[in-house]
């Protein structure tokens, strides 16, 4: 027989294995009860599900999407359906069955869903668009949530990065050059778009030329950065001009400033010349600089013409201390500066319309600054010259001239020559010549990038033609000597 203290034992053991069993029905119970809170939210990988592997022939690609619940109750998910319904190019397949529309699909406690998502585009056709996007929508206790979908339309170049430059603080730049040899020409042509990733590098000594009608696409934060004896050569012609753009191509994209961040000369060689491009929705449009030491004989040379720079985040042409000729350019639109220059340098401007109408924010900078100090230290501004130039913009002032005369070895010398010019600064003075101060420029359409000149212009027949003959034709390619002398800015009346 059992003594007293073997049945206490028991009697507890017995309870223990009750109290257990009840509670697992309990938990069992819970997990079988349908979670129905209308804050209960599905967990995901990953918010965007890209297909960015270079399609060669018309076919397809597949990704996967984890759905999680992380709740200890199980979850119907009332719909999953693909945003643009049956015009979609993406199939989804959800446990087992394709389609495009999916309804009450459970979940169980803390358990995943897998979705195997597919897309069908041809590649090789021109009418593709370049980015194909669309949304995997979830409907769950009345809340919807949204996964994006984004897959490249079009066959492309693709450049992504292979190395990175590490910062002490912990920050890293991602970048890849053009080309793994040292001395490499590289030339890009026309037959399909770039698409840059990171920085792309055109190192020292190496040369990258774009012929007309190249396409260059640069996904967020990225850049193209010609460093130290590199040469770029931007050779577009007009009607078929270089673009430099965001990736992203729906309209919502078209317009919006910020979206990659800028071109970049450092140093790089004496032969650097962008013609007929456009640069657009950067936040820097292209910026040229000396970083070492701004008296040392390393090339710093651009030349930059028939080219349109607009919708920056910050500057359309950004110069420290570089050696710079700039014809037939319209740069507009910029969140601060339309052209900065900084401790000195070279400078040609002829025949360039700098205008900015910019009015997506407050603007507090004027449409040209130019500087040549930093601190008590004064660097040379050798040259500084506009000539049949308008500076222009709905601010106040449209010109800051931050300029230190301290320093006898390096005198600043910088004119203005049939101009026009929205300004507050005192123009009594040598330095500007012939010029049309505070007069409307009557440009067709500043708000849809339209800078030609109406019929009552002040800048029709008010040029020279001295400055006019290293430009015989505008930006549009008309001649400038149909007349009886050449207008004023980058587009001929």
């Amino acid at each position: 027989m059992l003594d007293k203290s073997k049945i206490a034992l028991l009697k507890i053991i017995l309870s223990s294995v009750l109290t257990f069993f009840i509670l697992l029905n309990i938990i069992s119970c819970k997990k079988d009860k349908l979670n129905t809170s209308a804050s209960a939210e599905l967990k995901f990988n990953n918010d965007t599900i890209l297909f960015d592997t270079v399609f060669t022939t018309a076919g397809s690609s597949t990704r996967q999407l984890r759905v999680k619940n992380p709740y200890r109750q199980k979850i119907k998910i009332s719909k999953i359906y693909l945003q643009t319904s049956g015009s979609s190019p993406y199939i989804l397949n959800v446990d087992g069955s394709s389609g495009k529309n999916f309804t009450d699909i459970e979940i169980d406690a803390e358990d995943s869903l897998y979705i195997f998502i597919q897309v069908n585009v041809n590649p090789l056709a021109s009418n593709s668009p370049l980015i194909i996007q669309d949304a995997i929508l979830f409907e769950l206790n009345g809340k919807t949530q949204k996964v994006y979908l984004e897959a490249w339309g079009q066959n492309a170049y693709y450049h992504k990065p292979t190395n990175a430059v590490y910062f002490s603080n912990g920050n890293y730049l991602p970048y890849s050059t053009v080309s793994a040899v040292n001395n490499a020409t590289v030339t890009w042509t026309n037959d399909k778009p770039h698409v840059i990733y990171g920085w792309l590098v055109v190192d020292s000594s190496q040369t990258l030329i774009m012929q007309p009608g190249t396409k260059v696409y640069f996904y967020q934060n990225a850049g193209l950065w010609t460093y130290r004896y590199g040469t770029l050569k931007v050779q577009g012609i007009y009607g078929n001009e270089v673009v430099f753009d965001g990736f992203r191509r729906e309209s919502g994209f078209m317009d919006l400033p910020g979206q990659w961040d800028r071109i970049w000369i450092n140093e790089g060689s004496i032969e650097n010349e962008i013609n007929y491009a456009i640069i657009k929705n950067a936040f820097i449009g292209v910026q040229a600089e000396v970083i070492n030491n701004i008296y040392n004989a390393d090339p710093r040379r651009l030349r930059i013409t028939n080219t349109r720079i607009f919708n920056m985040n910050k500057w359309g042409m950004y110069s420290v201390g570089f050696n710079i000729y700039a014809g037939n350019n319209i740069v507009a639109n910029c969140a601060e500066y339309a052209l900065a220059i900084v401790l000195g340098g070279n400078y040609n401007f002829i025949h360039n319309t700098f205008a900015n109408y910019w009015d997506r924010s407050t603007r507090n900078k004027e449409s040209v600054y130019i500087s040549n100090y930093s601190n008590s230290t004064v660097f040379p501004l050798d040259t500084c010259y506009f000539g049949n130039s308008i500076i222009q913009g709905n601010y106040s002032n449209e010109l800051n001239l931050d300029i230190n005369y301290s320093n006898p070895s390096y005198p600043p010398k910088y004119w203005f020559n049939y101009c026009l010019i929205k300004t507050t600064i005192n123009t009594s003075n040598p330095n500007f010549t012939n010029n049309l101060i505070n007069q409307n420029p009557q440009f067709n359409s500043p708000s849809s990038y339209d800078f030609g000149l109406q019929n009552n212009s002040p800048c029709i027949d008010a040029g020279n033609n001295s400055d006019a003959a290293k430009f015989p034709s505008d930006i549009n390619n008309k001649s400038r000597f149909l007349d009886i002398a050449p207008d004023i800015g980058a587009i001929e009346r």
